[in-house]
């Protein structure tokens, strides 16, 4: 069985890292954990451990998995971090401390249930700026804040923003900005006093070692950065963050050479993903490692092969092909390829039911 090896010591260093890095710049963040799924054993590892105390809170954005964190240490504050669902926002209220939001219907379904249970409710208001993401119109900001700032048992707490996630816009100084004039409006308007402009990311932690964010950002969504020691802005670590917290290890389950092409007529039944170069003319075969994981597991292009000269060829459902071209290094049936993984590929593997999971501490 292909396996992910959890190093726990180096995920709490990074912790301690970027909590000492946020306080330097007076800054509070949430540790961002849903790229650990539902793993109780390693989650139990994190969440249990005093480095996590450090943190603003621990953001999820799974019901099973913020249940989860909350019954692993019920002291640790919880944010949901995407906008919920109607039907789950009793879960919501009892789990979760903070939820982020952009639909009325939501709030109001949020304060009704908050009655219900007689607890307070905490909120931020997400605003669309670009990504086109989760987030309310910046045109209609007064009427929406107005109408959930009388609502019952619950605490609008800040605004926010999503930027860098889907289409990869960039949190430049004057979007943020516009974020922080944005809640400066409000407090105006209102007479209201907001504690959080949640507007920042691992994306924008580079931003800020520059001195270029403004300073009404005072919160940040973390996960890249803390599990992978990188930010998604370069693609590159980041505070001299660990970046191999994470390993994969695959065995190679057949070895033969083999044609670099198929023999038969191609028709539209494969269901996965072959290299661009798959199916090119090449002098001679090749030896080609038949690996025990596949699509189901985790997606090949978020995986980078220790070896630089093991190459991607093909995959299906369960099961993955690398070219070794010669195989100079005499890898044999039985053996384990290594890889790097990026954030995806942590994400999937950890999701995955197949793969082993083995705690480092």
């Amino acid at each position: 069985m292909a396996r992910m090896k959890v190093h726990i010591d180096r995920l709490i260093e990074n912790i301690e890292t970027l909590t000492a890095f946020m306080r330097k710049h007076e800054k509070e963040w949430s540790l961002v954990v849903k790229v650990l799924g539902t793993d109780k054993a390693v989650l139990e590892k994190i969440l249990q451990h005093p480095a996590v105390l450090g943190t603003h809170s621990i953001a999820v954005s799974q019901c099973k998995s913020l249940r989860m964190v909350k019954e692993l240490n019920p002291s640790l504050r919880t944010m949901y971090i995407k906008p919920p669902a109607l039907k789950n926002v009793p879960e919501i209220v009892k789990y979760a401390d903070i939820s982020v939001n952009s639909t009325i219907a939501t709030i109001k379904a949020l304060s009704e249930e908050a009655v219900k249970q007689d607890k307070m409710h905490q909120i931020i208001v997400m605003v669309e700026m670009g990504e086109l993401r989760e987030g309310i119109k910046r045109e209609g900001l007064i009427s929406f804040y107005k109408e959930i700032f009388k609502l019952p048992k619950l605490q609008v707490i800040g605004i926010g923003t999503n930027l860098g996630c889907m289409y990869g816009i960039q949190p430049t100084y004057d979007k943020l900005i516009q974020l922080v004039l944005y809640e400066q409006i409000i407090e105006a308007k209102f007479k209201r006093s907001m504690e959080m402009i949640s507007g920042a990311s691992s994306i924008t932690i580079p931003i800020l070692e520059r001195g270029k964010v403004p300073e009404g950002i005072n919160h940040f969504r973390i996960g890249e950065a803390a599990f992978l020691g990188t930010s998604p802005l370069e693609n590159k670590p980041i505070l001299g963050l660990n970046t191999g917290a994470f390993t994969f290890e695959a065995n190679i389950v057949e070895l033969y050479k083999k044609a670099n092409q198929p023999d038969g007529i191609i028709t539209d039944a494969g269901i996965g993903n072959i290299a661009e170069n798959g199916l090119e003319e090449a002098e001679s075969p090749s030896y080609k490692a038949i690996m025990d994981f596949g699509v189901l597991d985790v997606d090949a292009e978020h995986l980078i092969p220790e070896d630089p000269e093991i190459h991607f060829f093909g995959n299906s459902s369960d099961l993955t092909v690398y070219d070794l071209g010669d195989n100079p290094r005499g890898y044999k049936t039985g053996d384990a390829i290594k890889f790097r993984l990026k954030y995806m590929a942590v994400a999937k593997l950890m999701y995955s039911r197949f793969v082993e999971k083995v705690i480092i501490d």
